[in-house]
């Protein structure tokens, strides 16, 4: 290594900040015009490692900005900013079917970025980087307060805001995968905005009575939050995606408990038999789930959704919502019929005179999984359905340049959205901040 090259500097900022946070990375000090890789590397809760590399030219001063330059070839191509954590993939000769998810939010998401002379493809680790950097990103900003929650045989995490309060709060649903997923509700504390993430299909009380949940679990949940004396009671929305959309629609509709403020369904669909349980509609599709194979023996369950039905026992009466909703689609959804629930939705609302309660988002070429900005894109993955017993490889659908874009624009919409209904205006008569 010449002594152009010792004094190479990579310099990224902010090096610790929160996962939606962009950061810029600047090369320094290398030859002019001269062929290098950056890379990033990224070990998960889980042990599995995963990177992303791309390949720029130096200036005639000998320096790359990410934010500006443009990738020539690798994990992703073009001018991308955040496409080091956006194109993350297993690392090569990682077994199949894996997915990043954070599980301990409380600890940051660590990456390390280096810079490599030369426009390289694999050998990282047999390679001595000109420069690294370890950058953290949270899901908790400093003063989040994280709150196990048990009471009422719930399965649940509290997470407050810094500051006194009281703060409106959200109801966070995932889908049909179970577990207690955290790291959703743990950024929207950390934008101003209470969250209690809910396991609602693999709850301890479930394991003990060896009974599923039914629909007063969810309003056990809410009156959890309402009574909560650092929750705005009036001030409550709920979230949901895949599985989690269909509670959200059916609790929106008919909960006579639950009074929600407003309502995101991401990726999901209002068909449901309305006259079911929760154990009777999981039973009814798990049926139907394992049936469904592709030649690469993938799961694509969006068919099962179709055609809509016109049959009003099978969906709920999103003509009875009395609360602004934000649908986000991805049209490339391979797990539900999104994209024609959402069309079916905006129908049944204008024929209630109620669409100006409605807002979608739908992207072209997003998949299933739209989740905070720049989490890794993962078309397919290892799922096990709660209720089976057979680890599926489920097809999510999406491509990778396009599904990233619709996670950073949704999730940007979705916060003014929740924060203009939860902090101000009305519950009836909103007009929709953003139509798509």
């Amino acid at each position: 290594m010449d002594e152009k090259h010792c004094c190479v500097q990579l310099l990224v900022n902010p090096s610790r900040g929160l996962v939606d946070e962009q950061f810029v990375i600047l090369v320094q000090n290398t030859s002019p015009c001269s062929q290098l890789t950056l890379h990033s590397l990224h070990q998960c809760d889980d042990g599995h490692s995963w990177d992303a590399f791309a390949h720029y030219m130096s200036d005639a001063a000998g320096n790359v900005n990410v934010s500006k330059d443009c990738s020539l070839g690798g994990t992703y191509c073009g001018i991308e900013p955040m496409g080091l954590l956006w194109s993350l993939r297993p690392v090569p000769g990682s077994k199949p079917g894996l997915r990043m998810r954070k599980k301990n939010v409380e600890l940051p998401m660590v990456v390390t970025v280096s810079v490599y002379q030369g426009h390289r493809k694999e050998g990282f680790a047999d390679q001595v980087p000109l420069a690294s950097v370890v950058v953290e990103r949270w899901y908790m900003a400093p003063g989040v307060h994280r709150i196990p929650v048990t009471e009422g045989g719930l399965t649940a995490t509290l997470f407050l805001p810094t500051g006194p309060g009281p703060f409106p709060a959200v109801l966070d649903l995932w889908g049909g995968g179970g577990q207690l997923v955290e790291y959703r509700a743990a950024l929207l504390a950390s934008h101003g905005i209470a969250a209690l993430a809910l396991d609602y299909l693999t709850a301890k009380i479930i394991k003990k009575t060896g009974k599923m949940v039914n629909f007063q679990y969810i309003e056990t949940a809410y009156k959890y939050l309402q009574e909560h004396p650092q929750i705005l009671g009036s001030r409550i929305a709920m979230l949901g995606l895949s599985f989690g959309t269909s509670v959200t629609f059916r609790m929106a509709v008919y909960s006579e408990v639950m009074k929600l403020r407003c309502a995101v369904c991401i990726s999901g669909s209002h068909m449901q038999p309305v006259d079911q349980d929760m154990d009777e509609i999981l039973i009814s599709h798990n049926e139907k789930v394992v049936n469904i194979r592709t030649e690469e023996n993938h799961i694509i369950m969006r068919d099962m959704y179709l055609p809509i039905s016109n049959d009003p026992l099978k969906k709920v009466d999103v003509g009875r919502l009395q609360c602004p909703v934000m649908l986000i689609v991805g049209e490339d959804d391979q797990n539900m019929a999104a994209q024609e629930s959402a069309h079916d939705v905006k129908e049944m609302m204008e024929r209630a005179g109620n669409s100006h309660l409605l807002t979608v988002l739908s992207y072209p070429d997003a998949g299933h999984l739209i989740e905070p900005p720049y989490s890794p894109h993962v078309r397919s993955s290892k799922f096990k359905p709660v209720g089976t017993n057979e680890t599926m490889m489920a097809l999510w659908g999406g491509e990778p340049v396009a599904h990233s874009r619709a996670q950073e624009d949704s999730w940007k919409k979705m916060l003014v959205f929740l924060k203009e209904i939860l902090y101000g205006g009305s519950r009836r008569g909103i007009m929709p901040f953003s139509n798509l």
